[in-house]
């Protein structure tokens, strides 16, 4: 299994986080040993289990077994209902069953806050100061209402966390190469943000492939044609790196995971590229106790 992790948010000893891939766990849906993290109708709910312990256990969010049994089992995972809204749950523990919303925050040790997501971009937050961290699910519409700028505020408002004390993390998503919109996306965006007309391109089906591939192109010449229909890009990545800034956290705390899902289907699930069959990854966080910050499972 291959987790994904942040540079920013690796340095933390206290904390342990990781974004998932593709591959390493037992789904035979999605192409034999895929690690899908979501209930889907294609996949079997013991298989998804399966999946969440080996994942959780993958990225440190697990602790030793009482009595002769040496095995390390695995923290509670909390997951949501996911709507595509800008709901955000402050959570002491893992819920019985899923809360509808899009975000989770918490101080809670021993308890990995996740996201699933298959284009739409996890967006997770530690505070390294206070010891509190959140996680949330952007996609288009949470984009749109705000989410992440939302979190740092819910994160000041429970735990009074200074914005510029906040790292966070935007993991794999949809790159403004592949996401193709529908013309109207520029109201909505410019109705929120005045920066909206930076976060949209139009660009050919020619220039996708440069964004996509662009060593391919480095020797040829442009074609002596004419232009190409021009289609409406949203850079979702942008939009939310622009929301962490405006709510106070500094440029050099961001770290993007340069990856498009909708590129690296070898490597990533995306619902786009696949036509919607496809499984989920997620991403997740979660504090060590204290006594443990040195050590990847705690005794």
């Amino acid at each position: 299994m291959q987790a994904l992790a942040a540079h920013n948010l690796s340095r933390l000893p206290w904390l342990v986080h990781g974004f998932s891939t593709r591959w390493g766990g037992v789904s035979e849906a999605y192409g034999g040993d895929a690690l899908n993290l979501g209930i889907t109708s294609e996949d079997t709910r013991q298989a998804v289990e399966e999946n969440r312990r080996r994942f959780a256990l993958a990225i440190g969010a697990a602790r030793r077994r009482n009595g002769a049994d040496p095995r390390p089992w695995p923290w509670p995972i909390a997951v949501l209902k996911q709507i595509h809204s800008p709901a955000i749950h402050f959570i002491e523990k893992a819920p019985s069953q899923p809360l509808a919303g899009d975000g989770l925050i918490t101080r809670t040790t021993r308890l990995l806050l996740t996201v699933r997501v298959a284009d739409c971009l996890p967006v997770l937050l530690a505070d390294e100061q206070l010891r509190a961290v959140a996680a949330f699910h952007a996609g288009w519409r949470g984009t749109l209402a705000r989410i992440v700028e939302k979190g740092v505020g819910e994160m000041r408002r429970h735990f009074g966390s200074n914005p510029r004390a906040l790292l966070a993390a935007i993991g794999p998503g949809v790159h403004r190469c592949c996401y193709e919109v529908e013309e109207e996306f520029r109201d909505k965006f410019a109705a929120q943000f005045d920066y909206a007309d930076a976060l949209f391109d139009e660009i050919s089906d020619s220039e996708a492939l440069h964004l996509k591939y662009p060593m391919m192109f480095l020797n040829q010449r442009a074609p002596g044609h004419g232009l190409p229909p021009r289609k409406v890009h949203l850079d979702l990545v942008e939009a939310n790196r622009r929301q962490l800034m405006d709510a106070g956290i500094p440029p050099e705390n961001i770290e993007v995971i340069d990856l498009c899902t909708s590129c690296r289907t070898d490597l990533l699930f995306s619902h786009r590229a696949e036509k919607g069959l496809t499984g989920r990854m997620m991403g997740a966080i979660g504090i060590r106790p204290r006594a443990s910050h040195n050590h990847r499972l705690s005794s």
